[in-house]
C-alpha cells in the first residue's frame, strides 16, 4: 500500500489537534457533533486535507479549552502545514524542536542514528548528558538540569515503545573521554547492557575504516508505517527536519554504506569492550 505524502508540520499539526481531544476527552465524533460539522470535516483537518478554516480551527480548541499559548501554536502551524521541511532555530533555552523529534519518534516503527563524536544522546547516561552540557558554550548553567531531564524523558519513551533502533557510532566517540575514566566506563558498559534489549543494535565504525559516508554529518532516520520517512540533523543553535523523498534517498544512500563499513553486532560489543576495560 503506497504511504502518504506528508510534511512534517502537518504532521504535528495533526498530532496537536488530537492530543487537545484527547486532553478535553473527547473521541473525534464527539468532538464534530459539539462543533456541529460532518466528522469527515474534522477527519480532514487531522490530515491535512484542508476543507477548514482558521476559524473552525478556533472554534474546535475553544471546545476543549486548549491552552492560549497551545492554540497559538496549532494556528501558526494551521498556515504552514503543506510547507515541506522544517529549521527550528533555538537559543540558549532548551531547543525547540523536542517537541517534534518526541511527537516523530513517539510514532516511528522503526529509527537509525547516525552519531560521529559523542555516545548517542538516547544511550546517554545522566553524567555523561551533564560533562556534555557543561563543554558546550551556548548551554547556561541553569539550562543543564533541564536538558538532562528532557532527554532522560526522551529515552524512556523510547524505552517504553520497544521501537526497533539501530546505532551507528564512531570508534572515536567511544575514544573521547567526557568526565572522568570511571564515567567513561560506565558510559561503555552501558552501551553493552542496552544492547542486550532485543529492540536495540549497535553498530560501530572504526578508524580502521578511514573516509566513510557518514563524514555527512549525525542524523536521525525514521520510519512510519503509512507515512514517508523523515531524517532529523541535529546542529548547534537549530534543527532541520527533512520531510522530501529526495533527502529521504540521500541518507538511505549514507545508511547503506555505513551498513557495509560499521562493525557487526558482536565484533562492536567487543571493541566497546576493550575501550572500557
Amino acid at each position: 500500500m503506497p504511504k502518504r505524502d506528508s510534511t512534517v508540520r502537518g504532521r504535528e499539526f495533526g498530532a496537536g489537534v488530537r492530543e487537545a481531544l484527547r486532553k478535553a476527552g473527547l473521541t473525534g465524533r464527539a468532538a464534530a457533533e459539539l462543533a456541529g460539522w460532518d466528522p469527515a470535516k474534522l477527519s480532514d483537518m487531522l490530515n491535512g486535507k484542508g476543507g477548514v478554516t482558521e476559524g473552525d480551527l478556533h472554534r474546535l480548541l475553544g471546545l476543549c479549552r486548549t491552552p492560549l499559548d497551545e492554540t497559538e501554536h496549532l494556528v501558526a502551524l494551521f498556515h504552514e502545514t503543506s510547507q515541506s521541511g522544517w529549521l527550528q532555530v533555538h537559543g540558549e533555552k532548551m531547543p525547540v524542536e523536542l517537541r517534534t523529534l518526541h511527537e516523530h519518534e513517539a510514532t516511528a516503527t522503526e529509527i537509525t542514528y547516525w552519531c560521529m563524536n559523542v555516545v548517542p544522546a538516547v544511550l546517554q547516561l545522566p553524567d555523561y548528558m551533564r560533562a556534555l552540557f557543561l563543554g558546550a558554550p551556548n548551554v547556561p548553567n541553569k539550562e543543564i538540569d533541564k536538558r538532562v531531564a528532557a532527554r532522560t524523558a526522551r529515552q524512556q519513551q523510547l524505552f517504553q515503545r520497544r521501537c526497533p533502533m539501530t546505532f551507528y557510532i564512531h570508534e572515536y566517540a567511544l575514544r573521547l573521554p567526557a568526565g572522568d575514566g570511571e564515567l567513561m566506563s560506565d558510559q561503555l558498559h552501558h552501551l553493552n547492557h542496552m544492547s542486550n534489549r532485543t529492540y536495540i543494535m549497535n553498530r560501530v565504525v572504526p578508524v580502521s575504516a578511514g573516509v566513510h559516508a557518514g563524514l555527512a554529518g549525525v542524523f536521525t532516520f525514521m520510519k512510519f508505517a503509512k507515512l514517508e520517512p523523515i531524517v532529523y540533523v541535529d546542529a548547534e543553535n537549530h534543527g532541520v527536519f527533512l520531510d522530501d523523498k529526495e533527502s529521504a534517498k540521500a541518507y538511505l544512500n549514507i545508511l547503506a554504506s555505513l551498513d557495509r563499513t560499521a562493525l557487526d553486532v558482536e565484533q562492536s560489543r567487543e571493541l566497546i569492550t576493550s575501550i572500557a576495560s
